[in-house]
């Protein structure tokens, strides 16, 4: 198995009005990743594990730290030692859907810091309070009041942007992106994944590995939807700025406006709206 594999191409058989065709088509690439975490606490070593997410295969190492990062499991970049794929029983062999962070000694861990991620999704029932609630104790990153200034004529022009660099979008149509810009609309970065919280997650690791967050001076663009999870993540890392070319969640509108996170939706055709934080937009 490599793990670099994002696409699969197919045999499907293609219908356009009457027409019947027998053709060949790209999908995205979508297998579990098992997050492990390892480590010593209190003298006694532990292997456990933390998640497992259906992503597309590639920048494994990010989404696990970007994960851990945004879950608040890890806290700076010095209390990693290493990530590392794991090896299977089977002759040696790595196991690309296995990673394996390990923590630096002497790091503790608090197992009780994991219960927040098994309830913090939108398919649970716990009420939008208690995710308020958890967020707070996670102690977020305090957001700069008045920064960055984004002038309001250049969030139309973003989608279009991360449109050009999705390179696994333009092949399958089925695969979310994240990236972040500069205040003037300057591309930084972008992650794609068929998981919106994972191609979050790849881009916050990638900055978390870099050693360069808080991301205060940042702008955050999504592909699709803003979830409170995204906002989460976003506030995890210090981002003010998110934006979303689909439509936010009322958890997230909510998490916006608690931590003066500015919010925009439906940026597409020109236009947008503005949730909260309007004070940064220019």
């Amino acid at each position: 198995m490599h793990p670099k594999r994002h696409l699969v191409q197919l045999h499907i058989l293609k219908v356009t009005g009457e027409s019947v065709a027998r053709t060949k088509d790209q999908v995205a690439v979508e297998e579990p990743l098992e997050i492990r975490l390892s480590g010593e606490n209190d003298g006694q070593r532990f292997d456990q594990n933390v998640s497992v997410t259906m992503r597309t295969p590639g920048d494994d190492f990010e989404l696990a730290a970007g994960f851990l990062f945004t879950e608040g499991i890890l806290r700076t970049r010095d209390e990693l030692h290493e990530i590392t794929y794991c090896v299977g029983a089977n002759k040696g062999a790595q196991q690309y859907n296995v990673v394996r962070v390990r923590l630096k000694p002497g790091v503790s861990f608090d197992p009780q810091r994991l219960q927040r991620n098994f309830y913090a999704t939108s398919s649970c029932g716990i009420c939008g309070k208690a995710s308020l609630e958890s967020i707070r104790t996670l102690g977020c990153i305090e957001l700069p009041p008045d920064m960055p200034r984004v002038k309001k004529n250049l969030i139309p022009l973003l989608p279009a942007v991360l449109l050009k660099q999705q390179s696994l979008f333009e092949k399958t149509g089925g695969i979310h992106a994240a990236a972040l810009f500069d205040a003037h609309g300057n591309l930084l970065s972008v992650r794609e994944d068929v998981g919106r919280h994972n191609a979050v997650d790849k881009l916050m690791g990638e900055q978390f590995l870099a050693d360069a967050v808080p991301l205060h001076a940042r702008l955050m663009l999504v592909s699709g939807r803003t979830s409170f999870e995204v906002l989460q993540k976003a506030l995890a890392a210090g981002i003010p700025f998110v934006a979303g070319v689909g439509a936010p969640s009322s958890l997230a509108v909510d998490l916006a406006r608690e931590f003066n996170l500015t919010l925009c939706g439906f940026v597409r055709d020109g236009r947008f709206n503005v949730y909260s934080g309007e004070a940064r937009l220019v």
